[in-house]
């Protein structure tokens, strides 16, 4: 037997005036296009923007469904949407933020799920890239991750089906 362990680093600001304006800049779209998500259920608002190579962005928010399999969530939006529009075209970082409408916290990072994990992975591998992840509430805390492979480190993966 031997015992491995598993470590990563990220990167926690206070809140977003820390941050680059650039990221900063990304982060408040995100903040902001929580406003055009359907949740109608959940009462939880998430949005991400994704910040393309070639300098363009893309929103995408959750669409819940009265049949909850069928919702999809704002990181899972962004990247088909992003795919869609400049096929081929390199994604540098996914920001990400939620507001809960029931009350509840708005201030803490928000992780993508275990789909959006899965589906970020995808995506660094099709372009043999990470992909930066910036996280946040509608305030406080940020946490930055350098690739999606620190949320999902046994990731499923092309190569395993080789």
């Amino acid at each position: 037997m031997d015992n491995q362990k598993f470590t990563f680093e990220y990167t926690s600001y206070n809140d977003s005036s820390e941050l680059s304006q650039a990221d900063e800049k990304l982060l408040n779209e995100a903040r902001k296009v929580t406003e055009n998500a359907y949740a109608p259920y959940s009462n939880f608002y998430v949005g991400a923007i994704i910040q393309l190579e070639n300098g363009a962005t893309v929103p995408g928010t959750n669409q819940e469904n009265a049949s909850y399999p069928v919702g999809i969530c704002a990181e899972r939006t962004a990247l088909s949407t992003a795919s869609s529009l400049y096929p081929g075209v390199g994604i540098d970082t996914i920001a990400v933020s939620y507001n809960n409408k029931n009350g509840g916290k708005n201030d803490a990072p928000i992780s993508p799920c275990g789909i959006c994990r899965q589906t970020i992975s995808e995506y660094e591998n099709r372009q043999h890239k990470p992909i930066r992840i910036i996280m946040s509430g509608q305030s406080g805390k940020v946490y930055i991750l350098q690739t999606a492979q620190y949320l999902l480190p046994f990731g499923f993966t092309a190569e395993d089906m080789e």
